[in-house]
């Protein structure tokens, strides 16, 4: 275990903006500037004003001058969130917008994007609303909304998008169940076209999923656990890109698990369709092995598949076939874990994890820093229609601080969610989270563990 101590978790109290803040000697790494350098960086009521080395020399004495050294230390634009269960309404004993934006800021994440499968679902500008007050209230990362594609994504009679829009949704999805019905899918894409907001499609034919439970093959056959064929995924996901195609509309396919929807995806944007992607930090990660022993925890939909659709997923995400890396941040307590892997609810949590774990892939199957660094920011911002953010002189603070040298263990640390449903819990990571902000303040600080070190030190 390298650096400091992992002992406590420390979010900012009202989120107050700093007057004067100077990261000094930082590396610098945005992606969208092809900006990699070291400098200091120098923050004045919420806004970036300087970059460069020594940039802050000169406000060092002044009393409002909060000075943190960051040698060794990454700065980076804080990530954005494309997909994430929040519960609230309905299950915040799982986690509620408070906890879940906790966690967003302690993972690196200035804004986050929550499904609308909650109870009641959201599919209305009333829960849309209170979701976004809810986060006003909290003070931290932006919460946006995205409502339901069918109204209680009972997948027949489509909810007023219009109205979800000027409510404050960036999108929509019954994201949990699959819009099965062709005519009400083209419809969804010709309404939200209107309000140039994207579909964002749970790809399962639920004919072909029928009490599946894991992926359809060897390990699945061994284990006695019925299968869930990766065609499909794959179906539903080539019908759709037909369907935007036809009516020249925004495409967004959630959690990417197969090799053949990466294809497909890929495909279309040969053709240069209106069409993007998204994948998870787990099916980077892990395949249908890790199911062997039962283990609920890797009990996800959908499912984890094979070692050739996991190395596919990864070249497609290195080659920006894949757009955007999204945590689908799913919560569940023990009540809906600790059972038999059939009656175990799909999902595991998230956010604090993903960069930590996906570092860790630098340098394998093409991934490089700059684009993980841009599918977990710049990416998922443009999918949605939010400003992204970025580390330029005028721009709003809306950085994360990374101590690349350190390694943690998850289960050793109190986290933020309420939620602790991980295969990762025992895992080494390879990157630790210092400190976030958004919209000018810094809603998560742990640059305590560095402060005044000895010089010549490391972390």
């Amino acid at each position: 275990m390298g650096g400091a101590t992992l002992s406590s978790q420390k979010i900012s109290p009202g989120f107050q903006t700093e007057k004067l803040l100077i990261f000094q000697e930082v590396r610098v790494i945005d992606p969208a500037r092809a900006l990699d350098e070291i400098a200091d960086v120098v923050v004045e009521k919420g806004r970036i004003t300087r970059i460069g080395l020594g940039a802050g020399d000169n406000l060092l004495s002044l009393d409002t001058a909060r000075v943190i050294n960051c040698k060794g230390k990454w700065l980076v634009p804080a990530f954005v969130d494309l997909h994430s269960h929040l519960r609230e309404p309905g299950h915040e004993y799982k986690e509620d917008v408070f906890s879940g934006l906790n966690a967003a800021a302690a993972g690196g994440y200035a804004h986050v994007c929550v499904m609308a499968n909650t109870q009641p679902v959201n599919d209305t500008r009333a829960i849309t609303e209170m979701l976004i007050g809810r986060a006003r209230e909290h003070g931290g990362c932006g919460l946006h909304p995205i409502g339901s594609v069918t109204k209680g994504m009972a997948g027949k009679e489509l909810t007023e998008v219009g109205d979800l829009r000027d409510a404050g949704a960036v999108g929509i999805s019954d994201d949990g169940v699959c819009v099965m019905n062709a005519a009400v899918m083209r419809r969804a894409l010709e309404y939200s076209k209107n309000f140039d907001m994207p579909v964002i499609q749970h790809a399962e034919d639920h004919d072909l999923t029928e009490g599946a439970v894991m992926h359809e093959g060897v390990v699945s056959a061994r284990l006695g656990l019925r299968g869930w064929p990766r065609v499909a995924e794959d179906i539903i996901i080539a019908r759709d890109v037909l369907l935007a195609e036809y009516v020249d509309a925004r495409y967004h396919a959630a959690h990417l698990s197969t090799m053949g929807a990466a294809r497909i995806i890929g495909e279309a944007k040969q053709r240069n369709l209106k069409v993007s992607a998204e994948v998870t930090p787990h099916h980077l990660l892990l395949t249908d092995a890790a199911v062997i022993g039962y283990d609920a925890a890797c009990r996800v939909n959908p499912p984890l598949r094979e070692q050739h659709d996991v190395q596919a997923l990864r070249r497609a995400l290195a080659d920006g076939t894949i757009d955007a890396i999204a945590t689908d941040h799913a919560p569940h307590s023990r009540l809906e874990k600790d059972l038999e892997f059939a009656a175990a609810s799909p999902g595991m949590m998230g956010l604090e994890l993903c960069f930590g774990l996906l570092v860790q892939l630098v340098g394998q199957d093409g991934l490089t820093l700059n684009r993980l660094l841009d599918a977990m920011s710049r990416a998922p911002s443009r999918i949605v229609g939010i400003e992204a953010p970025t580390i330029c002189e005028g721009a709003p603070a809306e950085m994360t601080l990374i101590d690349p040298a350190c390694k943690w263990i998850p289960a050793e640390r109190k986290l933020c969610t309420k939620s602790l449903n991980s295969p990762f819990m025992k895992n080494e990571l390879g990157a630790r989270i210092i400190l976030t902000m958004a919209h000018g303040a810094i809603i998560f600080d742990e640059t305590s563990d560095y402060a005044s070190p000895p010089e010549g030190a490391t972390s």
